[in-house]
């Protein structure tokens, strides 16, 4: 059996996440499906990570095994030929047997955008949470800088799915504005779910006057989801790169 990597590129709009589900259309299920067409058997696909519904990819990583003789460029080109528009194969090739795109991962890095003016962008739409109220970006970098290095991150996982192994380690958590355009940048070893969502959900508190400092850092203290801000809308979450 062949060993083959992915570098997948989605608009998650039209998705109920990248993990296959039984009642929803996903990521994961589509490129599986064409992938068993082109190779002629069974394709189970493994994946880096789970995004979520409405979320999108510009370096999702995965493998599949595969006994087809086809070079992972022709497989590549048939997958892309029976994908719709809005999944992209971008890169294929063989690996080591032993490489497994979740387990190896050392680290993952998503970008979240926000289009910040008072009039809605018809070209962000659908890539970006529009927020129509000024933001300290001063205030919320500072706030950022707090995220940085091993935590716990218990008050900004998802509510619905409460891990118990909650630290986590954030090496970067850089947010810029470029006009109108503010982009966070963020790479951990791991992401608890929705973790992404809610620190830049409670940071725009922080940005818009509704949080301070010293609530903040109580906030990271207190453990408990209910004392951060509310999740930053999905569709303006993207998973940027995953490092091996």
């Amino acid at each position: 059996m062949r060993n083959i990597k992915l570098i997948i590129q989605y608009d998650g709009t039209n998705y109920h996440g990248w993990q296959t589900q039984s009642n929803a259309p996903s990521i994961q299920k589509l490129i599986e499906g064409k992938l068993s067409t082109v190779v002629n058997h069974k394709i189970v696909l493994y994946g880096s990570g789970r995004t979520d519904a409405g979320v999108h990819a510009l370096g999702q990583v995965a493998n599949f095994l595969t006994g087809s003789k086809l070079k992972p460029d022709v497989i590549k080109r048939a997958l892309n030929s029976l994908l719709p528009e809005d999944i992209v194969i971008r890169e294929a090739e063989e690996v080591d047997d032993k490489f497994h795109a979740r387990y190896q991962a050392r680290s993952r890095i998503y970008q979240y955008y926000i289009w910040n003016d008072r009039t809605p962008s018809p070209f962000f739409r659908r890539f970006s949470w529009f927020v129509a109220f000024g933001l300290d970006l001063g205030k919320m970098q500072k706030a950022a800088l707090m995220l940085v290095g091993r935590h716990d991150f218990s008050s900004f996982q998802g509510a619905d799915r409460i891990e118990t192994r909650s630290i986590r380690e954030v090496s970067r958590l850089d947010i810029h504005k470029r006009k109108m355009l503010i982009r966070f940048t963020i790479e951990a070893n791991s992401f608890l779910k929705h973790m992404v969502r809610n620190i830049v959900g409670t940071l725009v508190e922080i940005g818009r006057g509704k949080m301070d400092i010293e609530e903040f850092k109580k906030v990271i203290e207190a453990k408990d989801r209910t004392k951060a801000g509310p999740a930053a809308p999905a569709h303006g979450l993207f998973l940027r790169e995953v490092k091996y």
